[in-house]
C-alpha cells in the first residue's frame, strides 16, 4: 500500500509526458558509469525484455537515450543516458524533492535516517535473490 501511494504521489509530480518507468530508467542510468544492456536492464527492474523494450523505444523516442549496436554482436544493443535525458532526470528530481522534503519535515529527519539503511539493505537482498 505504502508503494502504491508513493509511486502515485510522485508519478503525478513528473515532468509532463514523462511515466514513473522513464524516470526509474533515466534514474538508473545516470547513477550508472557504464552502458547496460536491455536485459541487464530488464533484469534490474523485474521486467520481461519486452517490457523494457517498450520504455527503451519511448526514451530513445524523447531523445533521453542513445542506443547503440553491439560491435562484437550484432544481436545485442547498449544504452547509455543522452545529455537531455540526464536533464530531464535532474528536472523530475526537482519536481520530488517538495516531496521529500514534506515527508522529511512530518517524520523528522533523524527518522528518515535511521529507516533508510534499512531500505538500502532490503533493496540489495531482494535485488540479490532471485527466487
Amino acid at each position: 500500500m505504502t508503494d502504491q501511494l508513493a509511486r502515485a504521489r510522485v508519478a503525478k509530480t513528473l515532468p509532463r509526458g514523462m511515466e514513473l518507468s522513464h524516470f526509474s530508467v533515466l534514474n538508473h542510468l545516470a547513477r550508472s558509469t557504464e552502458e547496460r544492456s536491455p536485459a541487464q536492464l530488464a533484469k534490474a527492474f523485474n521486467l520481461t525484455r519486452g517490457a523494457m523494450t517498450n520504455t527503451l523505444s519511448k526514451l530513445e523516442m524523447a531523445g533521453y537515450v542513445h542506443i547503440r549496436p553491439d560491435w562484437d554482436d550484432a544481436r545485442r544493443k547498449f544504452v547509455a543516458i543522452s545529455p537531455s535525458g540526464r536533464q530531464a532526470r535532474d528536472a523530475a528530481l526537482h519536481a520530488i524533492a517538495p516531496i521529500i522534503a514534506r515527508l522529511t519535515r512530518t517524520l523528522g529527519v533523524e527518522r528518515v535516517r535511521a529507516v533508510l539503511p534499512v531500505l538500502r539493505e532490503l533493496r540489495l537482498a531482494l535485488e540479490r535473490d532471485d527466487t
